[in-house]
């Protein structure tokens, strides 16, 4: 409960503090900006949300249903776009397609005029957020088409539907879960982005929170923004809630024949024509932004490559390894306790606990600092101690706001995985006169090593990407990767950006086939 109840902090104070009233720019902002706010992010939810679908679902279906050449190594390259920020893709565009960009002038070069394209708009936005994220709507939507049950699929071709017909009114509305799924986490992305949107010029919840904190030097109404904000992922939750209401999406125990297996053999046009499907957002949204990064850190390497990149990215790993491991653990502790406790409170703190990864890094950092305040001013007030350099000069405070924001992310497979288990084991065990703590040692987690790898390593590759959250709360003296590609940007000096943005990229990439070898191995295992 006190795990839970620690955690669930910034959160509770975003809403304690709403009860401080306004504060003294608001008036100002709901005036000026607020109207904005809004509509701008409601756009880009509607638009990238589908061009999302339009990208994942395709790509899925294309890649679980067809044999085309290079299916198996396409298949995974498709998530390879997560491995960049959403901000390093929005500066690369910029980069090809602006005035005097690379794309423009070596399509000029071979004699094939082309004008500059204006990605400095909301739809640039979206156009970039969308080739950036959707492989979150991909991977749910291509495990779900890949195991629906075979049979469902011959009964249509029975009934004289065809492949179009059986794909729109029976595997879309199987897979829909899967869909809502991914485009929860589109929209959360969306909500939380700061870097392309400020970069972009275009005002969302996220950038109004960094101006009223930063420039308006408001805090509470950057508390009162959050608060709306914190509505907004709310209201989304209960619409993918509802949506999916008592509908069950459960096949026959004997009918789980994946198609996998038969998938459908292509002829050379029908071939080609599916591997240019599922190459356009690869291309978009991983070769063509890398290949600017790339001819970019080639310009500035000289000058570029240095002592201090090497030491931001000792800081980013060491920020990222302990953030990781205290994520594991905190984890391991919601689980393990709540289970040795039944109390229902705790299992309500806990719930509280793991909602992080729904709420965008900006509310976070605003709840904790506004906590921090309280917090330095108690121990100044009460017991004249200045405990200000605690928040303000150390990573921890950094640190436990990475725990909150991405306890999710490995508290989900872990819990999942232990579940798995049993209860026999554990209960054996304790017959034998082992107790608690020594079993979770000594045989539950051993068992739960594979799985613990793999949530440590997505919790590593979130914290590595992360921005808002961490221009927020990092201490003067810290630097990331993350963070330097997003200064350089911000300075108007994009080449110097694409050395850390490339060293970002490939420890992402690493991690990310590291993650996938241990899916195998685990799939392995189960079957």
């Amino acid at each position: 409960m006190a795990i839970g109840f620690f955690m669930a902090i910034p959160l509770l104070a975003i809403v304690v503090y709403l009860f401080d009233g306004v504060g003294e720019m608001w008036s100002h902002i709901s005036r000026h900006y607020l109207m904005s706010y809004c509509t701008n992010s409601l756009f880009l939810l509607l638009g990238t949300g589908t061009l999302c679908f339009l990208f994942g679902t395709s790509t899925a279906w294309i890649v679980s249903t067809y044999e085309f050449p290079f299916r198996k190594a396409i298949s995974w390259l498709l998530f390879l776009p997560l491995a960049i920020p959403s901000y390093i893709v929005a500066y690369a565009y910029v980069g090809m397609l602006g005035n005097g960009g690379t794309l423009i002038g070596w399509m000029q070069g071979i004699g094939l005029p082309m004008e500059r394209i204006d990605m400095m708009n909301i739809f640039g936005l979206i156009w970039v957020l969308s080739c950036s994220l959707y492989p979150y709507v991909y991977a749910g939507t291509r495990a779900m088409f890949s195991t629906l049950p075979r049979s469902l699929q011959e009964a249509s071709a029975l009934l004289g539907a065809g492949q179009r017909r059986y794909l729109f009114s029976v595997a879309l509305p199987l897979v829909l879960p899967a869909i809502i799924g991914g485009l929860m986490l589109v929209f959360m992305e969306v909500l939380n982005d700061y870097g392309a949107a400020k970069y972009y010029g275009i005002n969302t919840f996220t950038t109004g929170i960094f101006r009223s904190w930063t420039l308006l030097e408001d805090l509470q109404s950057a508390v009162y923004l959050s608060a709306l904000l914190v509505i907004a992922v709310l209201l989304l939750n209960a619409l993918a809630r509802w949506q999916r209401g008592r509908k069950s999406f459960a096949a026959p125990n004997g009918a789980l024949k994946p198609q996998s297996n038969r998938r459908k053999q292509l002829s050379g046009f029908q071939k080609f024509g599916c591997l240019l499907v599922v190459s356009i957002p690869l291309i978009f949204g991983f070769l063509l932004p890398v290949g600017q990064l790339l001819y970019w850190a080639v310009l500035t390497f000289d000058t570029m490559f240095n002592a201090e990149l090497l030491t931001v990215t000792l800081q980013s790993f060491g920020v990222a390894l302990g953030a990781g491991l205290l994520v594991v653990v905190v984890a391991l502790g919601l689980i393990f306790f709540s289970r040795w406790n039944l109390l229902k409170p705790i299992r309500a703190f806990q719930r509280i606990a793991v909602v992080g990864y729904v709420i965008p890094g900006a509310i976070i950092g605003i709840g904790i600092i506004r906590s921090s305040q309280s917090i330095i001013q108690f121990f100044s007030d009460t017991l004249q101690l200045n405990i200000g350099f605690l928040f303000y000069s150390s990573s921890a405070v950094l640190i436990y706001a990475y725990v909150f924001r991405f306890l999710a992310v490995s508290y989900n497979p872990i819990s999942a995985n232990s579940l798995k288990l049993g209860k026999n084991l554990g209960e054996s065990s304790y017959l034998l006169g082992i107790g608690k703590f020594k079993t979770m040692f000594q045989v539950e987690l051993p068992l739960l090593r594979n799985t613990l790898i793999g949530a440590f390593l997505l919790v590593f590759i979130d914290v590595l990407k992360e921005l808002p959250l961490t221009l927020i709360l990092k201490p003067y003296k810290l630097n990331t990767l993350a963070v330097k590609a997003y200064e350089y940007a911000d300075d108007e000096r994009v080449p110097e950006a694409a050395l850390p943005a490339l060293t970002l990229i490939a420890v992402i990439v690493l991690l990310m086939a590291m993650v996938s070898l241990i899916d195998q191995k685990l799939e392995k295992k189960r079957t």
